[in-house]
This record gives structure tokens, sequence and C-alpha cells, in this order.
């Protein structure tokens, strides 16, 4: 296994993730059956997440940044280029690299109601990856059930319950505490608010900002809301068409966009939390 340095990913110190010139092509439905057509759905794309780091990537639906968090957690193969996980290449990962990386790097997808099983209990959900990676005894999960319960603010009693008799703030809160089940370096929250109320997209992301502060993780955050992006992220990565046209810290950003796109979508979408943007801390 190659391993790549931190001088050599522009860097003082070795990044948990790191994308080198990552392209992804997906065949479509369209042109004839040997010469079917092509979409990119990511150009040469670099990037990097900080140990400890928020890394923001926002964009419009069909942009690619999706795609970008499947390639960073091993959903995703790409077509070219490389993935640096803590210095190691591992785009041709093995089965054991596949289970390992599955284990450190944890994905909060979109719906709850689609991402939790709706015929298991909220204890057997949590469980269920202890149970797939061999982690701790049963008493120890049983253990470990009840602490993530109560570190996303939900009452024991809710372990007994079906997605389905959960609100989607619930259901939210769940799907979190499950992916901090196994006690990952890193979250992928991807669109983690877009299918809840208003009401309860601030508590959310308050949520996510507390845990990685807590538990000192990292985490990518995704959205095509540019305002959340702006509130719970330490860098950004602009997306479109599959590249990245303009990256730095929040405030650069924001107070000194460079880009053309990036002024288009500060300039063009309220925020998906008005009005209750002063909510998060």
């Amino acid at each position: 296994m190659s391993k790549v340095t931190a001088s050599q990913q522009g860097s003082t110190e070795t990044p948990l993730i790191f994308l080198d010139d990552i392209c992804v092509t997906f065949k479509t439905r369209t042109g004839s059956l040997l010469r079917p057509n092509r979409v990119q759905a990511v150009n040469h794309l670099s990037l990097k997440l900080g140990r400890g780091e928020t890394l923001g990537i926002v964009g419009e639906s069909g942009c690619g940044k999706s795609t970008t968090a499947n390639v960073m957690c091993g959903l995703q193969s790409p077509t070219s280029g490389h993935v640096y996980f803590k210095g190691d290449d591992v785009t041709k990962r093995s089965a054991e690299m596949r289970r390992h990386i599955g284990r450190v790097i944890s994905v909060v997808f979109q719906d709850p109601a689609t991402a939790l099983n709706a015929r298991m209990t909220v204890s057997d959900q949590l469980m269920d990856p202890m149970r797939v990676h061999k982690v701790g005894s049963s008493a120890e999960q049983r253990s470990r059930v009840k602490e993530l319960i109560g570190m996303v603010g939900l009452p024991s009693s809710v372990l007994d319950a079906l997605p389905g008799q959960l609100s989607g703030g619930q259901r939210q809160r769940v799907a979190i505490a499950r992916a901090l089940a196994l006690k990952p370096d890193a979250i992928i929250a991807d669109e983690p608010t877009s299918a809840l109320d208003v009401s309860v997209r601030a508590q959310i992301l308050n949520l996510l900002m507390d845990l990685k502060r807590e538990l000192s993780l990292s985490m990518v955050f995704i959205s095509h809301d540019i305002q959340t992006v702006r509130y719970i992220s330490d860098r950004i990565v602009v997306m479109n068409k599959g590249e990245a046209v303009e990256r730095g810290t929040a405030a650069e950003v924001f107070d000194n966009p460079q880009d053309d796109y990036t002024k288009l979508l500060l300039g063009a979408a309220p925020s998906l939390l008005h009005p209750d943007a002063s909510l998060l801390r």
C-alpha cells in the first residue's frame, strides 16, 4: 500500500482523508449498447479533510457533491485519481480495508425515514453496527445503546419504538446516534436537515456541532444551502458541474467570493434555516 506525505498534500499534517485528482464517470441509459453516453459527475477534484475540522461542500443538485462524499466514505470508487486515508492509498480497497473504513467513517443521510429500517426497533438499529463489526459483548452493546440515545438528546423510552412512531427530528437523532455507534473518526452528513421541518433544522445542526466538538470528530457537511454551510463549516468547497470552483475558509468564501457561481449562490437562495438561523449557537 503506497503512502502520501503531508508535504505532498500541501499540508504540515497528514489529513484524515485526501482526494487526489478524482474523476467519477457514469454510464447513462442513452446512446447505443456498444457506445453508451457518459456523465462526468466529478472532474479532477482534489480536497482534504483535516482532523477535527468541518468541511462544507455546497452546490446545486447534480453538481457532484454527494458523489464526492460517496468516494470519501468508500461507497463509490473513483474512475481515476487516488483516495488516501490517514496517508495510506486506499483507492483499491481490500475487503479488510473497506470494513475498517466502514467503522471509522460514518454517514448521516438526507432522509431518516428511508435510512432507518422501518421494521426494527431503535434499540436494534443502534446495536446493529456493533453486531456487524463484532464490537463488544452483548452487555457492552446494550450499555453503549443507552449512552448513544442520551448523547443525541432522546429519552430511553424511544429505544423500544419503531421509526414510524417517531417525529422526523427524532428519527434523524436516531440516525446520528447510529452513525456514532462505532466511535468513528469522521461523520459525513449528506443534506441532514433538508428533509426536516424548519422548526427542527437548527436543533439538528446544533446537535451535530456539539457532538463534533465533544467527541473531537471530523465532519463533511453537504448541502445546497450555502447559508447553512456557512454556520457549521471551518472550510468550504463550492462545486459546480463536478468541479471545485471556489474553496477557502468560511470567512474567505463569504466575505470575498471570487467565482461568479459562488456569488450567485450567495445572492439567490434564502437559508433553509430561515427564520430560525438565530437559534444556531
